[in-house]
C-alpha cells in the first residue's frame, strides 16, 4: 500500500487528455433569443458528429450546438480512446442483443469507421491516431474458452483477427496475468479523445455551425410545430432538437428510466522511459481490454504514458460529482490492479487520475429515445464505447429525426428501446451489491457468481 500511495502522491485529479495547452478557447455563452433549424444540446462526440453530418448533408441548414460546460469536457474527454468498427459495444454484446441484425450492424460498423476516418483525413485532423489494433486478453485460464468464442465471432464476420496463446500474447504485451488474446488487426487502434473533440469542433465551425459553450439547458417547451430550448441566459426556437447529453442533463425526465449513471475511474502514468517500455514489449501499441468481470482497459499515449482504466462505481441518485471521486485514495484499488497487471513497472508513478459518469443501459449500447412528437430525439447509452460509435449514433439519430426512409431504421436496434431500470433506492441497492460482487466474483465465486447470474437474467450483460 505504501508503494501505491507513493505512486499516486503527485497525481493531478483531472483527465490527462484535457490537461493540454493546445485546448481551444471556449465559444461565448448564448445570451438572448435566437432561432435555428436544428439545435444540438451537448458538445461531446455525438453532438459534434451530428453537427458535421447534418451540415454536410444540407449546407443551408442553420445548426446550433450548445454545451453546458466546455466542448469535449464531458464523457468525450475522459475515455481510453480505443478505436474499432463496433457500434454496439463489441461483437459479443452485439450478438447478444441483436443476433438478427448482426450482418447489417457489421456492415454499418465498417461503413461508420470508414466515414469517421475519411472526415479526419480530409480535414487534416491532428488526433494522435495510431492503427495498432485492438487486443482482448484473458487474465486466467478459465476465461480462455470465452476468448475462443470471441475469436470465432471475429472470423464469422470477416475480421482480420488472430488468436494468441499465452506465449504469443506475452510477446505482444508482457503481463503475468495474460493467458491468451484475440488481436483484431484491421480498422482498430487508438486516438487522443480530447484532440478528436477539439478537431470536430474546428471542422463543424468551418462548415458554418454556430456554437455556444458555457450555456446549460434549463428547460424545453413544446410549441407545437417547434421546440423552445431554454438556457441559463437565452432561448432558442428550433424546428428540431437532438439531445446529445448524458441522461441527467437531457431534455426529458423519462430518459433516466432506461439509463443509470455509473462512474469509471482512469489513471495515466508519467511518460515511460525507453528502458521501462522495453520491459513491456507492446511494440504494436494496441488498445487492450481484459476479461475480468471488473474489466480493465489500457493503451499507450503518443508520449508513451499508459492510460489504465476500470473499476466502475455508482453513487446514489446518479450523483455526477461525488466527493469520493475527488479524493486520491479512491484510485488506490485501480492503481493496485495496474501494478498487479504490470509488476515489472514498480518504479512507475501516476501523473493524472480522473473519474466521471457514463450512461449504462441494459443493452450497453447506443439507443434512440423519441420525444415531443418526433421533434426531439435523445441519442446515448454507449456505456463507454463511444469513441467511434458516436458518429454512428449521430447519423442514425439524425435519420430518425428527419424521417429518412432507410431499411436499417426498421431493424430492432433503431426501432426498440432497452428495458427499464428500477428507480431509487432499488437501483442504488442493486448497484452496490453488483459492484461488490464484481470485485470478488473472479476469485471467490460463491454467492457473488449467483448474484451476477441473476443480474444477467434481469438483462444487464456484466
Amino acid at each position: 500500500m505504501t508503494k501505491i500511495r507513493s505512486a499516486l502522491s503527485d497525481a493531478t485529479l483531472y483527465p490527462y487528455w484535457l490537461d493540454n495547452a493546445s485546448a481551444p478557447a471556449p465559444e461565448p455563452q448564448l445570451i438572448g433569443r435566437t432561432q435555428a433549424d436544428l439545435v444540438i444540446v451537448g458538445g461531446g462526440f455525438t453532438g459534434l458528429w451530428a453537427a458535421v453530418i447534418a451540415k454536410q448533408a444540407d449546407p443551408g441548414r442553420d445548426i446550433m450546438v450548445i454545451e453546458a460546460g466546455r466542448i469535449g469536457h464531458g464523457a468525450s474527454g475522459r475515455p481510453g480512446g480505443i478505436v474499432s468498427t463496433s457500434v454496439m459495444h463489441g461483437l459479443v454484446n452485439a450478438s447478444r442483443i441483436f443476433p438478427n441484425d448482426m450482418p447489417v450492424l457489421e456492415a454499418l460498423g465498417h461503413e461508420n469507421l470508414d466515414g469517421w476516418k475519411r472526415t479526419l483525413v480530409e480535414n487534416k485532423a491532428d488526433v494522435d491516431l495510431e492503427w495498432g489494433g485492438e487486443l482482448t486478453v484473458a487474465v486466467e485460464k478459465a476465461q480462455v474458452p470465452r476468448l475462443q468464442r470471441e475469436f470465432e465471432l471475429h472470423k464469422l464476420y470477416g475480421h482480420d483477427a488472430v488468436l494468441l496463446d499465452r506465449e504469443q500474447v506475452q510477446a505482444q504485451v508482457a503481463s503475468p496475468l495474460f493467458s491468451a488474446g484475440v488481436w483484431s488487426l484491421g480498422k482498430s487502434g487508438t486516438v487522443h479523445p480530447a484532440k478528436l473533440a477539439w478537431e470536430l469542433k474546428r471542422i463543424a465551425k468551418g462548415l458554418g455551425v454556430r456554437m455556444h459553450e458555457l450555456t446549460p439547458m434549463t428547460g424545453v417547451e413544446d410549441l407545437g410545430d417547434r421546440l423552445a430550448i431554454i438556457t441559463h441566459d437565452g432561448r432558442i426556437v428550433a424546428h428540431r432538437a437532438l439531445f446529445a447529453t448524458n441522461a441527467w442533463g437531457a431534455g426529458h425526465a423519462h430518459i433516466k428510466r432506461r439509463i443509470v449513471g455509473v462512474r469509471d475511474r482512469v489513471l495515466a502514468t508519467e511518460p515511460l522511459t525507453a528502458e521501462q517500455l522495453a520491459r513491456l514489449g507492446w511494440r504494436n501499441r494496441q488498445g487492450v481490454y481484459d476479461t475480468r468481470l471488473q474489466l480493465n482497459y489500457m493503451r499507450l499515449t503518443s508520449d508513451n504514458r499508459i492510460v489504465f482504466g476500470g473499476r466502475v462505481g455508482y453513487f446514489y441518485n446518479d450523483d455526477v460529482d461525488p466527493a469520493a471521486d475527488r479524493q486520491i485514495t479512491t484510485y488506490e484499488r485501480l492503481a493496485a490492479s495496474f501494478f498487479k497487471t504490470f509488476p515489472q513497472l514498480d518504479d512507475v508513478r501516476f501523473s493524472h487520475a480522473w473519474s466521471g459518469p457514463i450512461d449504462l443501459s441494459k443493452r450497453m449500447a447506443v439507443h434512440f429515445q423519441r420525444y415531443y412528437g418526433g421533434k426531439g430525439i435523445w441519442v446515448g447509452g454507449y456505456s463507454g464505447f463511444g469513441v467511434t460509435a458516436t458518429r454512428f449514433g449521430a447519423r442514425v439519430g439524425l435519420d430518425i429525426l428527419y424521417g429518412a426512409d432507410k431499411p436499417e431504421l426498421r431493424l430492432e436496434f433503431a426501432s426498440t428501446l432497452p428495458g427499464y431500470i428500477p428507480p431509487e433506492p432499488f437501483r442504488w441497492i442493486g448497484a452496490k451489491l453488483t459492484m461488490y460482487a464484481l470485485d470478488e466474483a473472479d476469485t471467490k465465486g460463491g454467492w457473488r457468481r449467483l448474484w451476477i447470474n441473476l443480474v444477467h437474467q434481469l438483462g444487464f450483460p456484466l
